[in-house]
């Protein structure tokens, strides 16, 4: 392994956290954007996302497979940027991590 000579930052500009803690950092936005997503399908649940009234809906295979369903969605929409609750879900995790 090559050792690099330190280099120090210019006026203005913040080094790059240490490896340990951008792999931390990844976790933790994950955390939060599962979070987001977990949110968003019980809110999609309360609204009643998924729910068809037709002759063609009912049985327990539609009960059962429509959480799994409203789940893709909140994590599309989570990944697509969300409604914001995951950066403060990530704020509230680095808070108490840094304790």
């Amino acid at each position: 392994m090559t050792d690099h000579l330190p280099m120090k930052p210019k006026l203005g500009v913040s080094p790059l956290p240490p490896p340990v803690a951008r792999t931390s950092l990844h976790a933790a936005q994950q955390a939060a954007q599962k979070l987001e997503a977990t949110f968003l399908a019980e809110m999609l649940k309360a609204a009643g996302f998924g729910e068809q009234v037709n002759s063609f809906s009912g049985g327990t295979g539609e009960d059962q497979f429509a959480s799994f369903h409203r789940q893709a969605v909140a994590d599309k929409i989570a990944e697509a940027g969300g409604i914001g609750l995951s950066e403060h879900f990530l704020n509230a995790i680095l808070e108490t991590s840094n304790d």
